[in-house]
């Protein structure tokens, strides 16, 4: 790691947190640390991410009526922003909910990557260490005593692309309106939903299986994590009865 503002602000406060955790399970090896930690950061997010969810469900439930206006005012663009945002108000919808979850997630990510890929492993660098972290008596890499947190690992690489295959399925991405005239528009969306639900989980399993252990199967793990948030939002707004939900 480095002594930048990026890993001041970032990286340094996860690798103390992690080296924390590990003080504190001294009987846990580095995949089960690794494990724990993904999920108590994706707890902290997940009022963010719960919101995030629900507003993609609000936006699919009123696609058609922003399909309409769209497609009655496409000659008034002023006309058309009024009349889109009073939809969005109408349903208590703030659109920006799900931006908002992707900007304060990315540098945790890129945080959690440098730190995984440069942290060393089991050795621990006491000169990034806060005065109350201390040193653990000793860091197993070896996940459950068979895969080396520290090496890559193809099985693990593999997890990480298939849940990520998993969690795609559930997201449900918007879909062109079949008609007659094709366009750019449709055509970017249905691509996009191809690479989202197909490409994307292969390019993870090859970057994954390029990279240490430690990093896949923080993959892994958050997608795993994703793929519970989302059936769990899911199934609580189905018990609330409501087709469109306010956020």
């Amino acid at each position: 790691m480095s002594d930048g503002f990026f890993s001041t602000i970032v990286t340094t406060p996860l690798y103390n947190g992690m080296v924390l955790l590990m003080g504190a399970l001294p009987w846990a090896d580095l995949g089960v640390v690794i494990i724990l930690f993904t999920c108590i950061i994706r707890l902290v997010l997940f009022p963010l991410a719960q919101k995030s969810v629900k507003t993609q469900i609000v936006m699919q439930e009123i696609q058609p009526k922003l399909d309409a206006i769209r497609e009655q005012f496409k000659g008034d663009p002023q006309q058309q922003a009024s009349r889109t945002m009073a939809v969005y108000k109408e349903n208590g919808l703030n659109p920006f909910a799900s931006i908002l979850f992707m900007f304060i997630q990315i540098p945790i990510i890129f945080g959690l990557y440098f730190m995984f890929l440069h942290a060393g492993f089991p050795s621990i660098d006491s000169n990034f260490l806060y005065s109350f972290v201390h040193v653990p008596a000793g860091v197993d890499t070896m996940f459950l005593g068979f895969v080396d947190m520290t090496v890559k690992s193809i099985p693990i690489a593999i997890l990480a692309g298939v849940f990520q295959f998993i969690q795609a399925q559930l997201m449900k991405m918007p879909k062109p309106k079949q008609d007659d005239k094709p366009s750019f528009g449709k055509e970017f969306t249905k691509s996009l939903n191809f690479q989202m639900k197909y490409v994307f989980p292969l390019i993870i399993i090859f970057v994954a299986a390029a990279l240490p252990a430690s990093i896949a199967l923080y993959w892994a793990t958050s997608n795993v994590f994703s793929i519970g948030q989302e059936l769990y939002v899911r199934k609580h707004l189905k018990k609330q009865g409501d087709n469109v939900v306010t956020v």
